[in-house]
Parts: structure tokens; C-alpha cells; sequence
């Protein structure tokens, strides 16, 4: 009768604490502004090249270098012709989805480490965080870069080779958690049990530190189309005639006297996809931080 009603009592809990965490999410207007943003954003990606005149691949000579809202050119073309707004939005699928893939594996690469390292501690523990100081000495952009130059630049490649150099983070945030977690009651009881320590991992420390890593997954999204974007522009990421926003930019750069529209376009893109993210992991880190419920 006790162990159902600590259940009952630790389930109440939960639910205020999410109700609590959700309505300061809510008060929280740069985040509501960002989920508004990638929301427009996303659902322009997806559905508006369908509802475009022009495919992104299409070349017209004749209309090259025409500028925004020209005819059915809502936001120009290019130097062989092609309709620019196709062309984002095709760029927009590419670079939105290579973001959120590789903070899912980023995340999932991360979590994996950081749990393991924090509820294991001793040897185990030290020889992970020493394998995470080891990536992070290293600025992550060259590492990129050397990856990307070494291996097929194809969207999936890209993909995993952000993700392998992204980790880092949320390994360290995770570890920390799960540290301060490792002996509280519901982990003795769990062992008292003699549940596994793959399952009192698993199963019930990290659900209860999936509030970090929410927040740390949101800002490695913003990063993975950053970091895209950056490799892209170099040469060395998504290859034309396939676009993305970095790409874009690169085609753009000995442009921009005469078509500076061809540079604006992709970096209002881009500038309004990582702003939205990062505004949004400002209010869930605002939100999930039971800190303020003193305040």
C-alpha cells in the first residue's frame, strides 16, 4: 500500500512539475516566436515546392539574373535561370532534415556515453570523459572539414559526419546529470531489487535527466545547419546541382554587386532556422529549470 501510494504521489509530482515546466514555456515569447518560425518554415519546405510554378533543377537562359518578383520568379533566379524560391525551399528540405538527423545521433551517440560514464564512475567512467576531452580538444570545424574531404559529400554523409563531431556536448551534459542522480532513493530501490544496471541506466536515471538533453538536442540542431551551411559554402558539403543553403551562398559570393538577392535569400534562410532553435532551447532550458519554481 506504500509503494502504490509513493507511485501515486511521485506520479502527482510529475505532472505538476510538467504543468509547471509547460506553462513557463509558454510565457516565454522568443520561444513561442521560434516555434512559429520553424513552424512556417518547415511547412514551407515541405508543401511549397508543389505549389511553385518552376521545378528547383529547371534552367531558363533567357530569364537569368531576373530579380525578385519578376513575373512568377517570387524571389528572382540564378545565373542559368532557375527559380530561386524553388531552389530555397528545395535547399530548406535538404539542410532542415540534415539537421535534425544528425542531432538525433548526435543525441543518441551522447546519451549512450554520458550515462554510461556517469552511473558506472571509476576506470569506466574517466576512460569515456578522457574519450570526450580528446574530440573536444579539437576544434570541431576541422574535423568536419577533413571528414567531408575524405568521403563522398553526399546528404547522408554529411549527416553522420556532423553528428560524429557534435556529441561532445551533450556526453558532458548527460554525465553530469546522471552523476547527480546515480544515488538518489529511486536508484538504491532499483538495486535493492536487483533490477540490472543497464535498466536502472535506461530505464529509470535517464528519463529523469531527459530535460538537459532536450535542451542540448535543440541547440545541436542549430548547429548541424550552421555547421551544414558552413561546409556547404567551402565547397566540401552538399554538391550541386543538389541545393542547400550553404551551397546556395557559395554560387551566390561572386554575385554580390550585381544579384545581391542571391545571397539574401539562403542567409535570411538560414539566419531564421538557427535563431528559431536557439530561441526555442533558450525557453525549454527557462522552462525545465526547476530553479525558477522558487522564484
Amino acid at each position: 500500500m506504500n509503494a502504490i501510494s509513493a507511485t501515486a504521489i511521485a506520479s502527482g509530482r510529475s505532472r505538476w512539475w510538467r504543468s509547471r515546466a509547460t506553462q513557463r514555456f509558454m510565457r516565454h515569447r522568443l520561444a513561442l516566436i521560434g516555434i512559429l518560425l520553424i513552424t512556417v518554415l518547415a511547412l514551407a519546405c515541405a508543401f511549397g515546392p508543389y505549389l511553385l510554378p518552376y521545378n528547383p533543377l529547371q534552367i531558363d537562359i533567357r530569364a537569368r539574373f531576373s530579380p525578385p518578383f519578376t513575373g512568377n520568379h517570387y524571389l528572382g533566379t540564378d545565373p542559368l535561370g532557375r527559380d530561386l524560391a524553388a531552389r530555397l525551399l528545395e535547399a530548406g528540405r535538404i539542410s532542415l532534415l540534415v539537421g535534425l538527423f544528425a542531432m538525433i545521433l548526435s543525441t543518441f551517440i551522447g546519451a549512450v556515453i554520458g550515462v554510461v560514464a556517469g552511473y558506472r564512475g571509476g576506470w569506466l567512467g574517466n576512460a569515456l570523459m578522457r574519450f570526450v576531452d580528446a574530440f573536444l580538444a579539437f576544434p570541431s570545424i576541422f574535423l568536419v572539414l577533413a571528414m567531408a574531404a575524405l568521403l563522398q559529400p553526399s546528404p547522408v554523409m554529411i549527416t553522420v559526419i556532423i553528428a560524429l563531431t557534435s556529441w561532445m556536448e551533450v556526453s558532458r551534459i548527460v554525465e553530469a546529470e546522471v552523476r547527480s542522480l546515480r544515488e538518489r532513493e529511486f536508484v538504491l530501490a532499483g538495486r535493492m531489487l536487483g533490477l540490472s544496471g543497464t535498466h536502472i541506466m535506461f530505464r529509470e536515471i535517464l528519463p529523469n535527466a531527459v530535460g538537459p538533453i532536450i535542451v542540448a538536442a535543440t541547440l545541436t540542431v542549430a548547429r548541424a545547419i550552421l555547421t551544414e551551411s558552413y561546409i556547404s559554402f567551402l565547397g566540401y558539403g552538399i554538391q550541386p546541382p543538389l541545393p542547400s543553403w550553404g551551397n546556395m551562398l557559395n554560387g551566390a559570393q561572386q554575385y554580390l554587386e550585381s544579384a545581391p538577392w542571391l545571397a539574401i535569400v539562403p542567409g535570411v534562410a538560414i539566419t531564421m532556422a538557427v535563431t528559431s532553435f536557439n530561441f526555442i532551447g533558450d525557453g525549454l532550458r527557462d522552462a525545465l529549470d526547476v530553479r525558477n519554481d522558487h522564484h
